[in-house]
């Protein structure tokens, strides 16, 4: 009974007085390490139980159920706006959240970057650092007109903001033709470019949708793609500028083999992909980049999280 009592004591001090360990002891006479003992005691033996009123404690739930259901490492989940407009911020802050913790615990030699509006706000939720031997690389081709959303402006705020090296590609997402993409293709400045950039040991990107809501949609496709031709082979978003079906195959289509960047098989050679994106027009191709098992961590919103786990 004296043993209940104390751990009892112990604990309404320290959970409802806020005493600190230190102050408890002085006022039980214990040392700080016997208070420590019976705190825990107390959280083992159920007499304090935490709770949590917060929605924030609801999606470090859903982080591990979706890290159980689609085999992921890592999964964070963010507040849903109630604007919109405001997604690609907040998915770029989890997201800079996310990778600063990465960064300083895995320390990558590289990563390979896409391009995009959550990326462009990831940097700008970055902490920055000194990493003067990481490399940072481009992981497809850009747009061929400048805009702060290109493979060429995130590539750089990711290499300034970490002082790592920056590694462009200079090559549009997509060649002309097949014809000149088999071309292209067979210059050995471009098969090197593939081989460096799946040998990186971390991935981020984010994924594009089939509607005109997606920058892909509105900025990158050639000339005359009609994407209702996308949508009716069956494609449901893109993944590195390649079209993926419901099950996160490649489609049938041109556009496919007009592709600068990386295969699946290749891509999914690098060790630790992030995928960020979030929002209703991006869970079709979310669910199936993550049943392809395309990702190892996923950065999305809560009311994606709970479609992705019911779907």
């Amino acid at each position: 009974m004296e043993n209940q009592e104390l751990m009892v004591r112990a604990a309404w001090l320290y959970h409802v007085e806020g005493l600190t360990q230190a102050q408890i002891g002085e006022r039980m006479n214990l040392t700080r390490r016997r208070v420590n003992e019976l705190l825990g005691e107390a959280m083992e033996k159920g007499v304090v139980r935490i709770s949590f009123n917060s929605s924030l404690a609801e999606n470090v739930d859903l982080e591990a159920q979706l890290c159980r259901r689609f085999g992921l490492e890592h999964a964070v989940v963010a507040p849903t706006p109630s604007n919109p407009d405001y997604m690609h911020a907040i998915i770029g802050r989890a997201a800079g959240g996310f990778l600063d913790r990465l960064i300083q615990s895995r320390r990558p030699r590289s990563i390979g970057v896409g391009w995009g509006a959550t990326l462009r706000e990831t940097v700008h939720h970055m902490t920055g650092t000194n990493e003067p031997e990481m490399r940072i690389r481009s992981l497809m081709g850009g747009l061929t007109r400048g805009s702060e959303i290109n493979t060429f402006e995130i590539v750089h705020s990711f290499a300034k903001m970490l002082s790592a090296k920056c590694h462009y590609f200079a090559a549009p997402i997509y060649a002309g033709s097949e014809k000149a993409h088999t071309q292209i293709m067979a210059q050995p400045v471009f098969q090197e470019f593939l081989r460096e950039a799946t040998a990186v040991d971390v991935s981020f990107l984010s994924v594009g949708d089939v509607t005109g809501r997606s920058l892909q949609v509105r900025y990158g496709l050639p000339a005359q793609t009609d994407i209702g031709e996308l949508v009716a082979a069956g494609a449901v978003g893109d993944l590195l500028g390649r079209y993926l079906d419901a099950q996160g195959c490649p489609v049938d289509h041109p556009l496919n083999r007009q592709v600068i960047s990386p295969d699946l098989d290749s891509y999914c050679a690098i060790p630790f992909r992030i995928i960020a994106s979030g929002g209703h027009h991006k869970h079709a191709i979310l669910l199936a980049v993550l049943n392809a098992r395309l990702a190892t961590a996923v950065v999305t919103d809560a009311e994606s999280a709970c479609f992705l786990l019911r779907a």
